[in-house]
């Protein structure tokens, strides 16, 4: 069922402003200066929290697990822009080696290129989420109902193929618009940020990735990173795969336990 949407306050207030000009307008015309540096104000607003990916101002937005799974000791990782058939079954592999799971944000155009590895990531325990059917760097720049096709013709192409149905979505770099939330609504989908994230599609010194992802580390954390268009070290190996043994052995040691963003709120 699809969940409810409701308009946070700065969406309310912009709706307002928006009504309030129209009929200043209508009754005193002389007023448009002030109405039209009113509404420029207001969309220079609604643009930027559109461009900060952990921003709540457009809707809710996870950057952090519940607080019942931050003081189980939990944490999430989250692995972007797959499936890779280069890089997702190394992944996979370390995970088990670990007996980690992670949320897999992927994109439908790769699950429908490889549904065999998109059914395998499920197998192995963990989760396909929405990252979107194209992952176009224009996302942010479109309209609701170009958002009810590219994100609802992702959930269909993930459920057709693995009969899972994602419950979370992110956007691509985490970019979005006022129209993107009544859409995840209606398709019954949360947005999810990260609590940290290590720019591992073009940073590939995995000391400094890790280091990013470790700093700070604590129960209920989010971390990102990159299965797809994950940056190269200097010996041609995709930084995930050097920094994952690293980090997953400093989750041990912390008694921290990597779960899926689903499991968290179970």
């Amino acid at each position: 069922m699809p969940r409810r949407y409701r308009p946070t306050p700065l969406i309310g207030l912009s709706v307002a402003l928006h009504g309030a000009a129209a009929g200043g307008l209508l009754l005193h015309p002389d007023t448009w200066p002030w109405a039209a540096g009113t509404l420029a104000a207001n969309h220079a607003l609604l643009t930027t929290a559109g461009l900060l990916p952990r921003c709540r101002l457009l809707g809710p937005n996870w950057t952090h697990l519940p607080t019942a799974a931050a003081l189980r000791g939990e944490i999430a990782l989250t692995i972007d822009d797959g499936p890779d058939p280069h890089v997702t079954p190394r992944v996979l592999d370390l995970l088990d080696r670990h007996g980690a799971r992670a949320s897999f944000f992927v994109i439908g155009r790769r699950v429908a290129q490889h549904p065999v590895l998109a059914r395998e990531i499920v197998a192995r325990g963990h989760t396909l989420e929405n990252h979107s059917a194209q992952h176009l760097k224009s996302f942010s720049l479109h309209g609701p109902r170009w958002f009810e096709r590219e994100i609802g013709t992702a959930q269909q192409t993930i459920a057709d193929c693995c009969g899972d149905v994602p419950r979370f979505f992110r956007a691509p770099a985490g970019l979005r618009n006022p129209f993107l939330e009544p859409v995840l609504a209606r398709l019954d989908l949360q947005l999810a940020a990260w609590t940290r994230r290590a720019y591992d599609t073009r940073n590939g010194d995995a000391g400094k990735v890790g280091d990013r992802l470790l700093g700070g580390l604590a129960g209920g954390d989010i971390l990102l990173l990159h299965d797809g268009n994950a940056a190269r070290s200097r010996h041609g190996t995709p930084v995930i795969l050097d920094v994952l043994p690293r980090l997953l052995a400093a989750c041990a040691a912390a008694g921290l336990r990597p779960v899926t963003l689903r499991a968290a709120i179970r």
